[in-house]
C-alpha cells in the first residue's frame, strides 16, 4: 500500500469520526438546551416535557414492567411489517420489469394506490382483518409497499440500456441481464429505497396503533395525549426515534458487509 492511499484512508477515517462527534454533540447540545429552558421556565413543560421528566417516565415504565412490552409490540410488528413490504414490493418490481405489458397495465393503478390516504382506510381494514395486531400490520403493508415497488422498478428500468444491448449481444438471457447488471448496478437504490421503507412502516405501524392497538409506542403516545400526560407521549416520541435510529443503522451496517 503506497503512502498516498495510507493518507487518504487516514483522511477518510478522520472525517468519519468528525461526522459522528459532530452528530453527538448536536444531539448532548439539543438536549442541554432543552433541559436549560425547562429549569428556568422559559418553556411550558406541561406542553414540551423535558430531559429529566422523560428519564423519569422511562424509569416509571421499566418498574412497573411495561416499557420493554411496548418496545417489543411495536417492534415486532415494525419488523414484520417492514420485511413484507420490501420482499412483496422488490418482487412485484422484479415482475414489473421482466413483463413489460404487465407494467404498462398497472402503472396507473400503482399511482393511484400511491395518491390514496391510507389511513382513511383504517375502518376498512379493522373490518377485514380485525382489531388487532394484524390490522396494524396490513395498514402498515399498504402504505409502504407501493412505494417500494414504484421506487425500484423505476431503478430498473433506469439501468443504462447500451449495457443491456451489449449483454444482448453476447446471447445473455433475461436472468443473466437481471443478476449480472440490473440488480448489481441498482444495489445503492435498492438500499435507499429500504431506508425510506423503514420510515413508511415507522408511520404505518403507528397509525395503526392510534387506531386498534392496545399496547406498543404507539398506543402509549395516544394514551398519554388522552390523560394529558405529555412527558408520556414525548417519551413514546423519543423511544420511536431510538428505535428508528437503530434499525437505519442496522441497513447501512448490511449495506457495508454486502459491499465487502
Amino acid at each position: 500500500m503506497s503512502n498516498e492511499h495510507k493518507q487518504y484512508l487516514k483522511k477518510i477515517k478522520i472525517q468519519n469520526f468528525l461526522v459522528h462527534l459532530s452528530q453527538l454533540i448536536i444531539i448532548i447540545s439539543i438536549l442541554f438546551i432543552w433541559q436549560l429552558a425547562a429549569d428556568k421556565e422559559w418553556i411550558n413543560t406541561f406542553i414540551s416535557s423535558s430531559p429529566k421528566a422523560i428519564v423519569q417516565t422511562l424509569i416509571s415504565l421499566y418498574n412497573d414492567g411495561s416499557l420493554f412490552k411496548h418496545i417489543f409490540i411495536t417492534l415486532y410488528e415494525v419488523i414484520i411489517s417492514f420485511l413484507l413490504a420490501t420482499s412483496l414490493g422488490i418482487f412485484i418490481a422484479c415482475l414489473l420489469w421482466r413483463f413489460k405489458f404487465l407494467s404498462k397495465v398497472l402503472d396507473p393503478y400503482l399511482t393511484i394506490l400511491n395518491s390514496l390516504p391510507k389511513v382513511s382506510l383504517g375502518p376498512i381494514i379493522i373490518i377485514i382483518a380485525g382489531a388487532g395486531t394484524k390490522s396494524i400490520i396490513l395498514m402498515a403493508l399498504l402504505i409502504s409497499i407501493i412505494v417500494t415497488i414504484i421506487n425500484i422498478h423505476q431503478a430498473f428500468i433506469s439501468t443504462d440500456i447500451n449495457k443491456i444491448k451489449l449483454m444482448k449481444s453476447f446471447k445473455a438471457t433475461q436472468n443473466q441481464i437481471f443478476t449480472k447488471l440490473i440488480w448489481p448496478s441498482n444495489f445503492k437504490t435498492i438500499i435507499s429505497s429500504f431506508k425510506v421503507n423503514l420510515g413508511l412502516v415507522f408511520i404505518g405501524v403507528i397509525m395503526g396503533e392510534f387506531l386498534v392497538s392496545k399496547a406498543g409506542i404507539g398506543y402509549l403516545i395516544m394514551y398519554g395525549s388522552q390523560i394529558f400526560n405529555l412527558n408520556l407521549v414525548m417519551t413514546g416520541v423519543i423511544l420511536l426515534a431510538i428505535m428508528s435510529s437503530l434499525l437505519y443503522y442496522l441497513i447501512v451496517y448490511i449495506e457495508k458487509i454486502y459491499k465487502k
